[in-house]
């Protein structure tokens, strides 16, 4: 009520104006109905006059941009202009909240690999996220209000999205390329639909290899088993001479190798994937592994081929002894039953620039196509099925190696060409890679210090 007391002055003001104008003009006419009429009516005026001056800059104010503050009057105008002002700010200062909400919270959907359209009730486009975008090949900016069912017309979204029973997600191929999409619509709002789309390629591609990797492991086993049934009933069935049942028990000593050979790289392959990765200060003598790899090599070769398995390095490698081993045991003998008799296999190192290693084993096999290289390191994978299982192997291989380096921090590449063999190269990282000479450093020296220190 502050603006009262101004107001109630400037009336009073205004009266006894009006009064000193009608004693003037009472003065000079006699006339006291002249002099009380012009009174009034000057005081009245003098109000208006005032007031209209004070509302025309207000209302001048409120029709500009209000970048200024409101007209600083007194009493009942100067209030008026100050509440408006106030409120304008206050509505302001909620809008800019709002828009920063807004943008905070489409900035997290942006984030979100999930893809989010929003459509109106005409399903039109009312906003995407570029997920969205990718997921239905549409232009987040180009396409906003369009109608989705104009611009994404696969059968099977246009009929979801139209029948209205949203209960269960749709699968639905990507729009921009080879993938799938799990699609779910939910409703909000006075008929508006939010589309929710999620890229769900490698659950499919993991879910079909889950299936590959047990229907391989079934076919696996199933097979070194129907031939160990069959020779154990042709012994409990037909009368066999001496020799005939050596050669059964040799065959079924073979197949149960087999079997056990395939246990052991399951067992390899679940430790791998389920152990955690092997830290940076242990060290393995390279030579050493390659002297064990290269003696077992010999035995299979049984003297086919020329084999040259055993360079002096003089290096050691960080990392998990029997892994490693392992590793290099699988591409060396690989490389003596995939090469015909009389052909060579060759064990190599050398040290790459920025101080990582390569090991590298070359043969002069038979090679491989170029289109079956990707999928070599595929669980299971054959080149050529029949040829693999008459050499002994599971098809597992490979998997193991490339694991193996995946968790030392390195890579498996493999070059070939059909008719002039195979090169397989294992590449370490400079960290874990030394002479064995070498001087442990910083967080190495004090691990190895303190290992002494116990031991001591």
């Amino acid at each position: 009520m502050a603006w009262l007391l101004p107001r109630l002055l400037l009336a009073c003001l205004a009266a006894l104006f009006g009064f000193v104008i009608g004693v003037a003009v009472r003065a000079a006419t006699g006339l006291d109905s002249l002099a009380l009429g012009l009174g009034s009516a000057t005081g009245v005026s003098l109000l208006l006059i005032v007031d209209a001056v004070r509302g025309n800059r207000l209302l001048n104010w409120l029709r500009g941009t209000q970048q200024d503050s409101a007209p600083r009057d007194t009493g009942l105008w100067g209030e008026l202009g100050y509440r408006v002002e106030r409120a304008m700010r206050d509505r302001d200062r909620a809008l800019a909240r709002g828009r920063l909400e807004l943008e905070q919270f489409l900035s997290a959907i942006e984030a979100s690999p999930n893809g989010v359209l929003m459509l109106d009730i005409k399903e039109h486009i009312v906003w995407c996220n570029h997920a969205a975008a990718d997921h239905f090949a549409l232009d987040p900016k180009r396409d906003l209000h369009q109608r989705i069912t104009n611009l994404v017309r696969a059968p099977a979204f246009v009929a979801y999205l139209q029948a209205g029973r949203y209960s269960e997600p749709l699968v639905l191929g990507n729009g921009r390329g080879p993938g799938t999409l799990s699609i779910v619509v939910r409703e909000y709002g006075d008929g508006m639909r939010l589309v929710l789309s999620l890229d769900i390629t490698e659950r499919v591609r993991n879910e079909a290899m889950r299936r590959d990797f047990v229907a391989n492991v079934s076919h696996e086993i199933r097979t070194p088993l129907t031939v160990l049934s069959g020779f154990i009933e042709t012994q409990q069935n037909l009368p066999l001479t001496t020799a005939e049942r050596d050669r059964v028990l040799v065959l079924m000593t073979q197949q149960t190798q087999r079997m056990q050979t395939l246990v052991a790289d399951l067992l390899t392959l679940a430790q791998l994937e389920g152990s955690p990765r092997p830290g940076p200060d242990r060290w393995v003598g390279l030579d050493g592994l390659l002297l064990r790899v290269a003696a077992d090599a010999e035995a299979l070769s049984a003297h086919r081929h020329t084999l040259r398995l055993k360079p002096a390095t003089g290096v050691e490698l960080a990392g998990i002894e029997s892994e490693l081993l392992s590793a290099i045991a699988n591409l060396v003998t690989n490389a003596v039953r995939y090469t015909p008799d009389g052909g060579e296999i060759e064990v190599t190192w050398r040290v790459l620039e920025g101080g990582s290693g390569e090991l590298a084993v070359v043969d002069t096999g038979l090679g491989i196509a170029r289109e079956h290289i990707p999928r070599l390191t595929e669980r299971f994978y054959r080149v050529d099925g029949s040829r693999s299982r008459e050499t002994g192997g599971t098809g597992l291989g490979l998997s193991i190696v490339k694991h193996v380096m995946q968790r030392h921090g390195g890579e498996l590449l493999i070059q070939s060409e059909v008719g002039k063999g195979s090169r397989f190269r294992l590449v370490f990282p400079a960290a874990r890679v030394r002479h064995a000479n070498d001087t442990p450093l910083g967080d190495e020296a004090a691990f190895s210090g303190g290992a002494i220190s116990a031991d001591h």
